[in-house]
């Protein structure tokens, strides 16, 4: 079997009538046997998906057809099994949940810097580098001499920024995430802060790990991704990382030999935290998971989305 494609796409832009492209846009992806997650707001499009080469390219097409996303980009990625489930297009206020009002990249955005551009740019002594993901992503990898903000939401971002940065003392700020969409929206809500020069890396960790060279790379560790691959490493190759069903925080190796790890029901990270409630649930679903796979079936319950 070829291996599928998952592409991973967002734009910015008016989509005012969003509501009412929610169920074609969910029909053509099922009928096209094409799986993940899209959200649609106000303010434009965000997600993941994956499919067969032929499928995909005619998702892409649909979805440029409308000229609003004529432009829409995608970054692609291989996996050998379909790393999603289902297929999910859900309407939401923001594409990337910031919570604040008025942030709008389609009329203040920061200046993007290409893949093969972004070392000079980090290794610049008075350049701040600033990792705007969460913390547990963080965890896995991140950039040589990156800020690490240590938020658990996006929404924290904006309240980091204020009781940690200031444009008299941090002039020339370079901001990453996953696929440059929460970078290129952290970018905008510090122009309108005052910052003079934000950079951010377009195309994100991905394209980055894509694009530049192992030998060239001051990317350390793997890249948290959300889906069934977990994490992806340099050339986007997967990575070596689990997902904990207890807490859907992404655990090593070494996690996975703790005497508090237990396949698909706890991790150190939340195994104190559980219920014996939630243990035995979780351990029931495990064995219907564990059942499935023995007739050759997927079970849906595999991974939490």
């Amino acid at each position: 079997m070829d291996k599928f494609i998952v592409a991973a796409l967002y734009k910015f832009v008016n989509l005012d009538d969003y509501v009412s492209l929610r169920a074609p846009l969910q029909a053509r992806c099922e009928a096209l046997g094409i799986s993940g997650t899209l959200l649609l707001a106000n303010e434009g499009i965000n997600g993941t998906i994956a499919g067969t080469r032929a499928n995909i390219d005619a998702i892409l097409a649909y979805l440029r057809s409308d000229t609003r996303l004529a432009d829409l980009t995608h970054k692609e990625s291989f996996a050998e099994a379909q790393p999603f489930h289902r297929m999910k297009v859900k309407l939401k206020k923001e594409i990337v949940t910031m919570g604040v009002a008025g942030v709008d990249p389609t009329s203040l955005v920061g200046s993007y810097v290409q893949p093969e551009q972004w070392n000079v740019l980090i290794t610049d002594p008075d350049v701040v580098l600033v990792d705007t993901r969460n913390d547990y992503e963080v965890d896995v990898g991140t950039f040589q001499g990156a800020i690490n903000p240590h938020i658990t939401t996006f929404r924290e971002f904006p309240e980091y920024v204020k009781n940690n940065f200031a444009p008299d003392r941090q002039p020339r700020v370079a901001m990453f995430c996953t696929g440059g969409i929460r970078c290129e929206k952290a970018s905008a809500y510090m122009l309108e802060q005052g910052f003079p020069e934000v950079y951010h890396l377009q195309g994100g960790i991905l394209k980055y790990l894509e694009l530049v060279p192992e030998e060239e790379s001051l990317w350390q560790g793997e890249c948290f991704v959300f889906d069934q691959r977990v994490a992806v490493g340099q050339g986007l190759q997967p990575g070596h990382y689990a997902l904990c069903f207890g807490c859907s925080r992404p655990i090593n190796r070494n996690e996975m030999a703790s005497e508090k790890y237990e396949k698909g029901v706890s991790c150190p990270n939340c195994h104190d935290q559980l219920s014996s409630e939630k243990i035995a649930a979780a351990r029931e679903r495990q064995k219907q998971v564990e059942l499935a796979q023995r007739k050759g079936l997927t079970h849906i319950g595999t991974m939490k989305s």
